[in-house]
């Protein structure tokens, strides 16, 4: 491919070589403000939006983007030592400010965005394109910045391109976005492209290194899935990787009146978190049956909220033990501000040991064994947690827990917006109406830990 463009005193030529694969055309070809492009590794996607930006930078005379990687030794292998081999002499290159400046005054910047902080370098510059290389790799924090930067007055196309594996710190908001599609207000869903490619797409790597393949198909079936066959609900440090959409899931049903009812709320005014959930009697199966999630509510107008949507029966709901605690503004504690709410359930404090808690989870996550019948009402190898599809949330953000780096046992707090339902799940089941053979947990919780 033979690029040209005409400069002030001379035309320049650039050979690009290489054939796009199927996949790689369809992404050159979006026209969405938002495209993400990969799943599997070995789809070719860095060489793929190096190639986007060079062609931008050559069609748009004046055009100005910008190429992201997370840390600054990424950013040089991956795409600065091949943008000069690649270009020679057809552009200038100012390593002061990482900055190609193409023929007809277009130009690519190159940055980087290690920690959260890094992000705000980028605050009030205006780009016309962006390319987040490795877009999981970055926090929504961090991607909500750069789109604020995409602007211009000019008529330049303005769109974010985005490379993607599953896993990371950004795993949950791509998935949400690319994957899932499920999107908040303000959001477009006519504004965000999916392109999903693998290696089995990449003819060029197949043919030079053949055994590319036999080496992802050696990995545990964890990665297997991951990094192979490009799945989402698996990834590289994702702390249930035994949650499963088709054991874990299952439809909404009437719930018997007799069914003892309780459920777990995490409260904070980024977000309120609420499940409710059933225990079959005859085999102690656990269904969350219902969920609750609102950002920016105060106390009271949290507890208004929680009173419409807590249905009879329901004996309490286990929180976080900071809500007993009082505020000294108004010396009153959360508990009791809530309390005060007409049709308010129970608050019963929580047992919010984290790794003992995130434990007692993965029991419930187990498949029952039928030697266990006796001790758990073990049936069918049939886990003793359920939750119904309508609890769409709890789905989406349980298997995107990750592992704290510093405490493998326990779940990390970023990407804290994943974590809110979790949490609230783990106080129920810590406070659930039956004892579990392998967690030190108790009968009765009511009058275990007394009620408010």
């Amino acid at each position: 491919m033979a690029t040209r463009s005409k400069g002030k005193s001379r035309q320049t030529v650039v050979r690009l070589d290489g054939k796009p694969s199927q996949k790689q055309a369809q992404f050159f070809a979006s026209r969405a403000r938002y495209t993400a492009y990969g799943g599997a590794r070995g789809g070719g996607k860095s060489w793929a939006l190096r190639r986007k930006l060079i062609l931008l930078c050559f069609h748009y005379p004046g055009i100005s983007c910008l190429l992201i990687r997370r840390t600054l030794p990424e950013l040089r292998e991956n795409h600065l030592f091949p943008l000069l081999s690649q270009l020679g002499d057809a552009v200038t290159y100012k390593e002061s400010t990482h900055t190609f400046t193409f023929p007809g005054g277009s130009r690519l910047v190159l940055g980087y965005c290690d920690k959260e902080r890094d992000v705000l370098r980028y605050q009030g510059q205006e780009y016309d394109v962006i390319a987040l290389d490795e877009a999981t790799q970055l926090t929504e924090f961090q991607f909500s910045t750069f789109k604020a930067c995409l602007r211009g007055a000019n008529s330049f196309p303005k769109r974010i391109y985005l490379t993607c594996n599953p896993g990371g710190v950004g795993h949950a908001w791509v998935k949400r976005l690319f994957v899932d599609r499920l999107y908040h207000a303000g959001e477009d869903p006519a504004d965000y492209a999916f392109i999903p490619a693998g290696v089995y797409d990449n003819q060029v790597l197949l043919e030079k290194d053949p055994g590319y393949v036999s080496s992802l198909q050696s990995l545990p079936d964890t990665l297997k899935r991951a990094w192979l066959e490009g799945s989402w609900d698996v990834f590289e440090g994702q702390f249930f990787p035994e949650f499963s959409r088709q054991r874990h899931v299952c439809a909404p049903f009437e719930i018997p009146q007799n069914w003892r009812r309780f459920g777990g709320l995490d409260y904070g005014f980024d977000m309120l978190a609420v499940v409710w959930a059933a225990q079959d009697p005859k085999d102690g199966t656990i269904y969350v049956y219902r969920e609750f999630g609102r950002s920016g509510l105060t106390l009271t107008l949290a507890a208004r909220a929680v009173a419409e949507f807590t249905d009879c029966g329901v004996e309490y709901l286990a929180a976080s033990p900071d809500l007993w605690n009082r505020r000294q503004d108004t010396g009153l504690s959360g508990v009791t501000v809530m309390s005060g709410v007409k049709g308010f359930p129970t608050l019963l404090k929580a047992d919010d040991r984290r790794v003992m808690g995130w434990r007692n989870l993965r029991e419930y996550l187990a498949a029952k064994r039928g030697e266990e019948k006796g001790a758990t009402g073990a049936e069918d190898g049939k886990p003793r947690l359920q939750i119904f599809s309508t609890c769409t949330e709890l789905i989406r953000n349980l298997p995107a827990l990750l592992h704290d780096k510093h405490r493998p046992e326990d779940a990390s707090s970023e990407p804290h917006a994943v974590t809110h339902f979790p949490e609230a799940l783990r106080y129920a089941l810590m406070a659930a109406p039956v004892s579990g053979r392998s967690v030190d947990r108790w009968v009765d919780p009511l009058n275990a830990l007394g009620r408010y």
